[in-house]
């Protein structure tokens, strides 16, 4: 909801996020999805290199996204997959369910605003 305000003042947003449901479901006017474990939106810790790259591609693509609501995938991988199994068990300490893609409102007053907004 950030970026469409800011979008609609004339600063224009970019998402980079590691959680592709989210994305999805915040609908941001340019979205970039790093299939890296949460947290790592913007790159591999300590590696300045990879961090750079993640960076460069976003900014790269700032232009090229011109729908709402469109996610593009960086093509980058993390070493190895072990970290999905830890993020999907129920066994380990991340036990992430899927993501309700219906809008949820702490006041009747925020669903308003979000109306009014036009994000919904």
């Amino acid at each position: 909801m950030v970026a469409r305000f800011l979008e609609g003042k004339g600063i224009p947003t970019l998402c980079l996020g590691s959680a592709y449901d989210i994305l999805n479901a915040g609908k941001a006017p340019r979205s970039v999805f790093l299939d890296y474990p949460l947290g790592h939106s913007c790159g591999k810790p300590f590696s300045e290199k990879d961090q750079d790259d993640v960076l460069e591609q976003a900014v790269k693509l700032f232009e090229q996204i011109t729908e709402p609501g469109n996610i593009v995938i960086l093509d980058k991988q993390w070493e190895d997959d072990n970290w999905r199994i830890d993020a999907s068990s129920t066994a380990a300490s991340d036990t992430r369910q899927p993501r309700d893609q219906s809008p949820q409102f702490q006041h009747a007053a925020d669903y308003d605003a979000a109306v009014a907004s036009g994000a919904i």
